[in-house]
C-alpha cells in the first residue's frame, strides 16, 4: 500500500506479479481486475536497490543510505526483528526509517529506538504525502532517503496533522535513574528498578523480556543471569507493570571501569483523573541512595497518554520535578550554589544524598542544567562516570 505512494507504478508492478503467480501455481487474485501479465517499466527516480536475501525480512527497501521498514498496523512494537534491523542498519552506517499510516503509535521502546537522525518515523498523510511522526516535517523521497522538504529559504515546513492537537489531561511520570555497584559476583540486578516499581505502583513489574511483546514473568535472577551471559557488552531490556497501570521501563545494563551500573528509564501513565504519586519518589531516592548504589535520579511530568504510546502528533517536552544525586556523587560536587533550591539530605551525617526539588526558586530546565554542569565538572575532576 505505501509502496504505491513512494512508487507511482507499484500497483501495476504488483498486479503483474499476483498474475504471474497465478499463471505458474494456479489460485485466483482478489479483485480479478487486478491481476495482469504486463512487464511494467519504472518510470520514476527511486535510488533503491532490492534488498539481498541474506538481509534481515524487516527490511522492505534498502538504499545506500537507509532502510526502510514499512508497518501497516496502528501500533509498532519493537519486536526481535526490528530490533534485528536498527543493529544491522547501524552496523552498515545506514538510517533506518519505519513508515505507519496516519493515525498509527510507536511504543515507548520504539520511540526510543528511533531517536536521533537520519532514523524517522515516515507517517503517510493523505494532505502533505509524508511527514515525521516525531517532529512534523514535511517530507518527500530524495536521494534514497525521506528527507524534509525545504523552502527557498532552507526552512522545513510542518504537516497540519502534526499540529493538530487535542489535550486529553492524560499524564506520564518519568524517572531516569542511574545506579552503580561494585563488579561483585554474588551481584544481583533489577533490584533498584524493583523497589522504583514496588514505591510508585504498590507492585514489582510483571514481566520482562529483551523484545515486544514482553512475554516472561519478572525475575531480578532471570535478568542477572542474561547479564552475565553477555558482559561485558551492554545488556538492553524491557519491563512492563500489569493492564491496570501502565508502566513500562527500559534496562540499560553496562560494564565500566567503576563497576556494573544500570541506566534505567521508567515511565508510568496516568489518566485525566490520577493524580501522579510525586509523593513517593522522596522515599524512593532515600532507598536507592542507601540500599541500590543510586547516582542520579531525575523525576519529570509531561501530557501524554495513559497507554504510553506515541502518537505522531506534537508533544510537549517534559517538566523536570526533582533530581537526586546520590551520596557518592553529592560529596563530589561539594555545597549547591545559591542560584539552586535547598536540597533535602537523605541520610544521616555529611554522607547523604542530595534531593532538589526543582522549580521552587527558578526554571525548572535552568536548575536542572546547572546541576548536571556541576555533576560534569565533578566527573572530570575525579575520573568518575556521574551523569
Amino acid at each position: 500500500m505505501y509502496k504505491r505512494q513512494a512508487v507511482a507504478e507499484a500497483g501495476r508492478i504488483a498486479g503483474s506479479f499476483a498474475g504471474r503467480l497465478v499463471t505458474v501455481l494456479g489460485g485466483t487474485v482478489w479483485p480479478p481486475e487486478a491481476a495482469s501479465t504486463d512487464v511494467v517499466p519504472l518510470t520514476t527516480d527511486v535510488s533503491a536497490v532490492p534488498v539481498p536475501a541474506t538481509a534481515t525480512p524487516a527490511v522492505d527497501v534498502l538504499t545506500a543510505s537507509t532502510a526502510v521498514v514499512i508497518q501497516d498496523r496502528p501500533r509498532v512494537a519493537m519486536t526481535s526483528w526490528l530490533s534485528d534491523a536498527l543493529r544491522t542498519a547501524a552496523e552498515d552506517d545506514r538510517a533506518v526509517q519505519i513508515v505507519t499510516p496516519p493515525g498509527a503509535r510507536l511504543t515507548l521502546a520504539t520511540r526510543t529506538a528511533l531517536r536521533g537522525l537520519p532514523n524517522r518515523w515516515v507517517v503517510r498523510d493523505p494532505e502533505d504525502g509524508y511527514y515525521d511522526g516525531l517532529s512534523g516535517a514535511v517530507l518527500h523521497w530524495k536521494g534514497g532517503t525521506f528527507t524534509p522538504v525545504r523552502d527557498a529559504h532552507g526552512a522545513a515546513r510542518l504537516a497540519r496533522a502534526f499540529t493538530a492537537v487535542t489535550a486529553t489531561g492524560e499524564r506520564q511520570l518519568l524517572l531516569t535513574l542511574r545506579t552503580r555497584y561494585p563488579a561483585d559476583p554474588d551481584l544481583v540486578l533489577g533490584r533498584s528498578l524493583e523497589a522504583a516499581c514496588t514505591r510508585l505502583t504498590g507492585r514489582p513489574p510483571a514481566g520482562w523480556s529483551t523484545a515486544e511483546p514482553v512475554n516472561l514473568p519478572w525475575s531480578t535472577r532471570q535478568v542477572t543471569d542474561l547479564a552475565r551471559s553477555r558482559a561485558p557488552r551492554p545488556t538492553w531490556l524491557i519491563a512492563v507493570g500489569r493492564p491496570d497501570r501502565p508502566l513500562l521501563a527500559g534496562v540499560r545494563v553496562l560494564r565500566t571501569p567503576a563497576g556494573v551500573e544500570e541506566d534505567i528509564t521508567l515511565t508510568l501513565g496516568h489518566g485525566a483523573g490520577e493524580p501522579p504519586p510525586l509523593d513517593a519518589v522522596e522515599g524512593l531516592a532515600a532507598e536507592l541512595d542507601a540500599e541500590h548504589g543510586l547516582v542520579t535520579l531525575l523525576t519529570a511530568l509531561r501530557p501524554g497518554r495513559r497507554d504510553l504510546t506515541v502518537p505522531a502528533h506534537a508533544e510537549q517536552p517534559p517538566t523536570p520535578v526533582t533530581f537526586t544525586v546520590g551520596r557518592a556523587e553529592a560529596a563530589r560536587i561539594g555545597p549547591s550554589p545559591a542560584s539552586l533550591p535547598a536540597p533535602v539530605r537523605l541520610g544521616p551525617g555529611r554522607e547523604a544524598a542530595l534531593h532538589y526539588r526543582l522549580g521552587k526558586t527558578g526554571p525548572a530546565w535552568e536548575q536542572l542544567r546547572e546541576l548536571a554542569g556541576m555533576l560534569q565538572g565533578a566527573a572530570g575532576r575525579e575520573g568518575s562516570f556521574g551523569v
